[in-house]
């Protein structure tokens, strides 16, 4: 992380910033960015309910971690050490 002191750095000729937190210093603008970013997926899932929306839409059911108390990403059954249903396995049942 960097500082709005001193916001950037070079590393092979690419300039990289990051400071952390930036939507806190815009918040009015940063939440209408994420509204408008996640507003699609809520009309999607009330239109449709969860389990069709998640059959339907690929971006969906890739974020999807836990359904129906089954682990669905396997990134998340792995660091706790619990099984990983595939989540198209456990919309099945």
């Amino acid at each position: 992380p960097t500082t709005h002191e001193n916001p950037i750095y070079v590393i092979d000729d690419i300039i990289h910033y990051g400071v952390a937190n930036m939507p806190g210093a815009v918040p009015m603008t940063s939440t209408v960015a994420l509204t408008n970013a996640t507003i699609p997926y809520l009309k999607e899932l009330a239109d449709q309910g969860i389990p069709e929306a998640l059959k339907n839409s690929n971006s969906l059911l890739t974020g999807l971690n836990i359904f129906k108390e089954q682990v669905t990403h396997r990134g998340v059954a792995e660091a706790f050490g619990l099984d990983y249903v595939p989540p198209e396995e456990a919309l099945a049942n």
